[in-house]
């Protein structure tokens, strides 16, 4: 029988015993599904426990429980910022923070704090968990501890803190310095996202940038959506030159290709 017509408390069960993320996961998409009061209950009842397992299974389904419509998400909010105060579980606190994450849109000034409070923690997987709860909110406040992450040893950290204070659509000289200072970032990724940030501000310096990553032979694909963020029609020339030079290596990726014609199309486009 198809785990989609398992009962919610057979599923639970079966969650208990998982060995391996991609099941559990799996398992746990369907249970979000469900957003009934009984299963609500459920979650509360599995956070309510003093096994850490269970208290993981109520936080993570609770964190997307009715996918779109989350018709619990107020009242998530208050079940896990009241868990925040007590718990001091780093994999219970991480699951807790990227609840939030899928929730932060209906965050306030006082919520916004609480995360910022766990910012000084030296665990890898809480610095995580505050940048995902973090990111996209337009908080002064909240940019302040993404641009001090963008800084960490970490590179996955780096990175997706770069990203966020990429992608935000505030602005201001501090954003700008930070994006900047990664333009050298030795983790590739990183300072792709740097300019990528850099690029939708329209920032001066970044087309200098730009230049020379095309004239390295391995850019990546991230550098074309930079260079559609700049909106700037002189990159077309050479954007084209190097497609005409590239559809008879067999060697490049097809996606790659794609990306370089969409980015050609992007800019050609523009009024």
């Amino acid at each position: 029988m198809s785990k989609l017509n398992w009962s919610d408390e057979k599923l639970i069960s079966r969650l208990m015993n998982y060995k391996t993320d991609k099941s559990r996961w799996e398992t746990i998409r369907i249970l979000r599904s469900r957003p009934s009061k009984e299963l609500f209950e459920k979650c509360i009842e599995l956070i309510n426990s003093n096994e850490q397992k269970k208290k993981i299974i109520g936080i993570d389904i609770l964190a997307q429980l009715g996918k779109d419509k989350r018709p619990f998400r107020k009242e998530t909010l208050k079940i896990y910022f009241e868990l925040l105060n007590t718990e001091t579980d780093i994999n219970i606190l991480f699951s807790i923070l990227s609840g939030i994450s899928f929730n932060d849109k209906e965050l306030n000034e006082k919520q916004i704090n609480k995360i910022c409070s766990f910012q000084n923690s030296n665990s890898n997987l809480i610095k995580q968990g505050i940048v995902n709860a973090l990111g996209f909110i337009e908080n002064e406040k909240a940019i302040d501890v993404l641009i001090k992450f963008s800084k960490d040893k970490a590179n996955h950290i780096r990175s997706w803190a770069t990203f966020y204070i990429g992608q935000v659509d505030f602005d201001n000289k501090n954003i700008r310095e930070a994006l900047w200072n990664r333009i050298n970032d030795k983790h590739q990724e990183t300072r792709m996202e740097a300019i990528i940030g850099l690029a939708k501000r329209k920032d001066d310096r970044v087309f200098e940038i730009i230049n020379q990553e095309l004239t390295k032979n391995d850019f990546g694909s991230m550098l074309f959506e930079a260079i559609s963020e700049t909106e700037n029609k002189d990159f077309i020339p050479i954007l084209q030159q190097e497609l005409n030079e590239s559809k008879n290596i067999e060697t490049i990726n097809p996606d790659w290709i794609k990306g370089l014609e969409k980015c050609i199309d992007d800019l050609t486009k523009l009024e």
